[in-house]
């Protein structure tokens, strides 16, 4: 496992090293062996120079030359990223979306485990979904440490996500991902990413509206 450089890694790169093993999974479902930079830079959409400059965090890899080889490159990346393991996670909000998440086959395939659901309405406490029972959004603090989670996800609606934050954090919970269309305030110790779909429609309006002027 090459060794990390700097401490100080942008988090572009980290957005690009994700876009990297995404691409490179699917050329090794398409049996490509070795890539060089520059080919691989053209199906990533950035340039080589900048694929070579975003690896040299994390050390040295590939052969001059030759090229990288496509699974060695992916098993170096995803643990100079920390996701070449599990990572238990606690769902709060099984509405629809909550719904459409823990559906979601390719969480658990890539290492990320929803092993926890909760939810504050009455009415949804108690129901099983996917083999787990939903439990009350209060009752985060007790099972987290027995079940070991240390993601909290948040799909509830946006009046709700403040609320599920603090019981995510109360529950010792310190990375949170929040799909709700509402930013949360968290201790400068919490890690929060926000997933807002509107945010990318009104950029795609934009664009078009800049096209049709």
């Amino acid at each position: 496992m090459p060794n990390q450089k700097s401490s100080h890694i942008p988090r572009a790169t980290i957005q690009r090293l994700a876009t990297y093993v995404q691409t490179l999974e699917i050329l090794a479902r398409d049996g490509v062996e070795v890539i060089s930079s520059n080919p691989l830079a053209d199906a990533c959409g950035v340039n080589g120079s900048q694929i070579r400059k975003d690896l040299a965090y994390f050390g040295e890899f590939g052969v001059r030359g030759v090229g990288y080889n496509v699974k060695a490159l992916i098993m170096a990346i995803t643990r100079s990223l920390g996701v070449d393991r599990e990572w238990k996670m606690a769902l709060v909000g099984v509405g629809n979306l909550g719904r459409a998440i823990l559906n979601h086959a390719e969480f658990r395939a890539r290492g990320f485990n929803i092993v926890g659901i909760f939810d504050c309405d009455p009415f949804k406490i108690g129901e099983v979904m996917h083999g787990m029972e939903v439990c009350c959004t209060d009752d985060l603090k007790n099972c987290a440490s027995r079940l070991g989670i240390e993601i909290g996800i948040i799909t509830t609606p946006p009046e709700r996500a403040q609320r599920a934050a603090n019981n995510i954090i109360d529950a010792g919970i310190n990375a949170i991902l929040c799909f709700a269309p509402a930013r949360i305030r968290v201790p400068a110790n919490v890690h929060v990413e926000y997933v807002d779909f509107f945010h990318h429609l009104y950029a795609l309006a934009f664009n078009k509206i800049q096209d049709e002027s």
